[in-house]
């Protein structure tokens, strides 16, 4: 019923019961106990037509309220032209990233404008902002030598400068002459080297897997450049990789030398007072997982393990209170290599130069059905201060 018909039949009720009591009062202007009863039947019905004319007039706000738009109303059709929520532009735009997917599966045949956005020197095409965005994050997952160093973008040869020799004061006699020492620096230069990997994936990959292709591209990509990377970041020699902070010449200072293999409670807190005391504030240890078993087992003077291992979820295992990141790349306890390095490694610089691209190889195995992808990038690292990391090293067998 509408509220119209309502408030018409409240209104017919209400004349009716006025009727009713004109019509029924007595001599003394006074109802009977039968006809007072149907007069206050005939009232309960108008003041229940009423509350129901109330209610419905709630109900009619409460639809017009929410019925308004809540948002800015559309005044062109839906995708016309480009994508809504495509703000970004260049590499990062989701067009750039879907065209990419689009011209790996076609042989590079069908290739939009938007590509030239990102193309490279060599050739090939930059991948997008995205790719590689979590390319740095499968780096950072795989090589635990980027978070502790520190990393910069090149975009050409870098010098960074070092400090050679400080002032130091001296004590003179009243109106003495004034001594002067001389200030030398020198100079460290990050170079770029290339760092390439290449896969293959088969055509049926390529064209039936519509949503996991990136990602295993990423993934596989990733893995192979981080392992690549901490390996030189370690042990590299500066010939056509970066140089490590094990290499013989340019890395660590060497601090301690065992007496053979033989690897002692001593021999660690020895190492750890080598390392001046302004760099043991950030300072932790880099070491293979078979030399913290043999560390695991030392003991100190109290016959407390100097081994710590971590009581909270995301904390790391510490030696002596220094933080402890093993790596598989760190070299192993054998006679005359390098055992452990301990230091702040944030003075090691990484130069990432550029960008990283992909390239495809479709000829190359053509005639095994399968396609082959390349992934280039340039990138240099060096330790800026050897003093800042303190090595150990293994005696003769």
């Amino acid at each position: 019923m509408t509220i119209k018909e309502l408030i018409e039949k409240r209104a017919t009720a209400w004349e009716a019961a006025k009727a009713f009591l004109e019509s029924h009062r007595g001599e003394n202007g006074v109802l009977s106990a039968e006809d007072s009863e149907i007069y206050d039947r005939m009232e309960k019905d108008v003041t229940d037509l009423t509350k129901e004319i109330e209610r419905k007039n709630r109900e009619m706000a409460i639809d017009d309220m929410l019925s308004k738009p809540t948002g800015i109303p559309l005044t062109a059709r839906p995708g016309a032209g480009h994508d809504a929520d495509d703000t970004k532009t260049g590499r990062a735009s989701d067009q750039y990233r879907r065209d990419m997917i689009t011209v790996m599966r076609t042989g590079f045949r069908k290739i939009s404008n938007v590509l030239e956005e990102g193309t490279d020197a060599n050739g090939g095409y930059l991948v997008p902002a995205e790719w590689d965005s979590r390319l740095i994050d499968v780096l950072t997952e795989e090589n635990i030598f980027r978070a502790l160093a520190t990393t910069i973008t090149t975009s050409g040869e870098h010098k960074i400068n070092i400090a050679g020799t400080k002032p130091a004061a001296a004590w003179i006699e009243e109106g003495g002459a004034l001594t002067f020492g001389d200030a030398t620096f020198d100079q460290i230069v990050l170079d770029a080297h290339k760092l390439h990997v290449a896969v293959k994936v088969t055509e049926e990959l390529l064209y039936d897997n519509a949503f996991n292709l990136e990602n295993y591209i990423i993934t596989q990509f990733g893995k192979a450049l981080g392992n690549a990377e901490e390996d030189a970041f370690l042990n590299g020699d500066g010939t056509g990789k970066p140089l490590g902070i094990f290499a013989e010449t340019g890395g660590g200072q060497t601090a301690v030398t065992l007496s053979g293999v033989k690897l002692g409670t001593d021999d660690i807190l020895t190492l750890i007072y080598a390392l001046k005391r302004p760099y043991r504030k950030n300072a932790s240890f880099i070491l293979n997982d078979q030399t913290l078993a043999t560390i695991r087992k030392l003991k100190d003077s109290n016959g407390a393990y100097i081994w710590q291992p971590s009581y909270q979820a995301g904390e790391p295992d510490r030696i002596c209170g220094y933080e402890v990141h093993t790596s598989a790349y760190a070299p192993a306890l054998e006679a005359g290599k390098a055992v452990m390095a301990f230091g702040d490694f944030s003075y090691y610089n990484i130069g990432d130069r550029g960008t990283r691209s992909v390239q495809i190889l479709r000829e190359l195995f053509a005639g095994n059905g399968m396609i082959g992808y390349v992934a280039k990038e340039r990138v240099d690292g060096k330790l800026v201060l050897p003093e800042a990391v303190q090595i150990m090293k293994a005696g003769a067998a």
